[in-house]
């Protein structure tokens, strides 16, 4: 299976090209890539994500399934990459891990039908969309800056470009504690669908980035932490949780919250149950 890291070196971008994560230098030597800074794996110029795509988080957000997906947008200034650091600013506390797939643009792609997206697609790699959802109420469902701030963008390590997604497990682990598990099957539309539904009105370009949606139990974490995303076949996606330095500003504009509308969607069942 192709596959595709983009890193940095000696101040440049090198994107390299392997067969099953394994990739080697030009004297076709075996390269440590564990030691090389890993970068974003594609350039997006959109990043679109799904709302609810994964019938358990229907079902823990007592949701009905609705009749076509809904969608918003995440700045490409958030992106993050394999071991980057993911701020949360002092003053918030509802930083939610979200494990996801992302699908990657292999070229042009507009107005497309669902049996023909596939020709459009370069590949998966892993997401995870954090969310500060202490922002929760202030840009109602466009979450500009819940899904937006700075770091909470993170994809990666590798592209691989002939991975099926069908049947794949995802789980997600807070210091190696299991804390979301599921499988692809559970997706209620298809990565294909997704691009075909979204072509119809935005135009994609290679390396654009559509992320299929997050299983049941999305939760905050603290500073410190250390989240991993892990799919089957596409590898492992590792970020640490650090205190930001600089505060949100309290004394002007939408200000972090804490209501029982936040802690529905912060905490789930966790807030729900109680």
């Amino acid at each position: 299976m192709k596959t595709i890291r983009r890193i940095a070196r000696k101040e440049q971008v090198i994107e390299l090209v392997g067969n099953d994560f394994e990739y080697f230098d030009e004297n076709k030597r075996s390269i440590d890539i564990n030691k090389l800074q890993c970068l974003p794996p594609s350039n997006p110029k959109v990043i679109v994500c799904i709302h609810l795509n994964y019938l358990s988080r229907l079902k823990e957000m007592q949701r009905t399934q609705p009749k076509a997906p809904t969608y918003f947008l995440k700045p490409v200034s958030c992106l993050n990459y394999h071991k980057g650091n993911v701020i949360r600013p002092p003053g918030c506390k509802f930083l939610n891990y979200e494990g996801e797939i992302a699908l990657v643009v292999g070229k042009k792609a507009e107005n497309l039908t669902p049996e023909i997206a596939s020709e459009y697609i370069a590949g998966y790699t892993i997401a995870n969309d954090f969310g500060l959802h202490d922002f929760r109420e202030t840009d109602q469902n466009s979450m500009v800056r819940v899904k937006g701030f700075r770091s909470l963008g993170c994809v990666g390590p590798d592209i691989a470009c002939d991975w099926d997604y069908r049947n794949k497990a995802i789980k997600t682990y807070v210091d190696d504690n299991i804390v979301q598990e599921s499988n692809t099957n559970d997706m209620i539309w298809t990565p294909e669908y997704l691009l075909a539904d979204l072509s119809r009105s935005i135009s994609f370009e290679e390396g654009d980035l559509i992320l299929t949606g997050t299983p049941a139990n999305s939760r905050p974490v603290s500073p410190g932490s250390i989240v991993k995303v892990e799919v089957e076949g596409l590898g492992t996606l590792e970020n640490m949780i650090v205190q930001g330095e600089e505060s949100v500003h309290t004394n002007w504009g939408a200000i972090p919250m804490d209501t029982h509308a936040i802690r529905e969607i912060a905490l789930g069942s966790d807030h729900t149950n109680k």
